[in-house]
């Protein structure tokens, strides 16, 4: 093909590439000028706060009730572009008062640091260890929410001591070889660091994390893991735990598919010595095809399906997830 039949075609791929660059740069712009990376943000719970320092994971902050007698129970909650521990605060509330309660702001969330460093799933099941070796002291009974899950069994795999029992309400990684959502498929292909690489190159990883944590996208987000309307107040605090210095790291992170253990299954559940429940239904981010096997194969693992909910049944369902939680603490003493 002739020079002159090749200029349209140059021409209109000038002219493509100019208008993705012109929005993608006018939002950049955005982000950096006009977008509060510092909002003021109250406490996710209603209770005392304090931090420690961990050796890998720094500055952990955690909520905490000692007014209650017997077992502690710690709370985990999941990883996601605006995670707290809000998102574990009807079981706080609820069990706080009848046993000792705390609730772990995971590295990179809430009050704990967020600063720009390489986290791996070791960052935080180190944390969650660090907790309950240092600021509670004796073995607890643990629950943890979605990826929490995976760093929750992780810890209990490492060192059993620490945990009684745990509890894993609508958990990642039982989904089959080769399917799941692609942040767990590029770990799994390799391919999570160089997708973190791109996200969050310096020019665009803040903006574009600006992008995924709009309110509208939060919302948009949030409802698939209700059957009913979203709890007030829920993507407001989403909103402001988003807006912080440092929002973006674990974030990015997350999405580059970093922070999942390859085959967490197998090499991780599987081994899992202490006695495990999972509370699950149909859940958007995550399916649940291989737990039948785990649960036939392993006599410490039990499972109870609580419908109908899509991710989080103790926003939904409390009165009848405190009563699972309860039947399984019950059957263990």
């Amino acid at each position: 093909m002739s020079d002159k039949c090749n200029k349209p075609f140059a021409l209109l791929g000038g002219l493509l590439a100019t208008a993705v660059a012109l929005p993608t740069a006018a939002w950049i712009a955005y982000s950096k000028l006009f977008v509060d990376h510092d909002l003021p943000l109250p406490d996710a719970i209603r209770a005392e706060k304090k931090r420690f320092y961990s050796q890998t994971a720094g500055h952990v902050s955690y909520y905490h009730d000692k007014s209650g007698s017997g077992r502690p129970l710690l709370l985990i909650h999941s990883v996601n572009a605006a995670a707290s521990a809000y998102e574990m605060r009807p079981l706080f509330e609820h069990f706080r008062g009848t046993r000792p309660v705390y609730a772990i702001n995971l590295p990179g969330y809430g009050f704990s640091d967020r600063e720009a460093r390489n986290y791996t799933p070791a960052t935080f099941d180190d944390a969650i260890t660090d907790l309950v070796a240092t600021q509670i002291g004796e073995p607890v009974d643990a629950i943890a929410l979605s990826l929490g899950s995976e760093f929750l069994a992780r810890a209990a795999l490492a060192t059993p001591r620490w945990f009684s029992s745990i509890t894993l309400i609508s958990p990642s990684g039982f989904n089959q070889p080769g399917k799941g959502r692609a942040t767990q498929r590029a770990n799994v292909s390799q391919s999570s660091d160089s997708v973190y690489k791109l996200l969050s190159f310096p020019l665009w990883g803040s903006a574009l994390f600006d992008l995924i944590a709009t309110e509208r996208s939060i919302r948009f987000f949030l409802q698939k893991s209700f059957v009913g309307d979203i709890p007030a107040g829920f993507v407001e605090y989403d909103y402001l735990t988003a807006h912080q210095p440092g929002a973006e790291n674990v974030p990015l992170h997350f999405v580059s598919g970093r922070l999942f253990t390859p085959n967490v299954r197998t090499i991780v559940y599987e081994n899992v010595q202490v006695p495990a429940l999972v509370i699950y239904d149909e859940d958007f981010y995550s399916n649940f095809d291989t737990l039948p096997d785990l649960i036939e194969r392993k006599a410490n693992w039990q499972a109870v399906r609580l419908t109908p909910t899509r991710g989080l049944p103790h926003w939904e369902r409390l009165p009848e997830t405190a009563e699972i939680l309860h039947n399984f603490w019950q059957s263990q003493s």
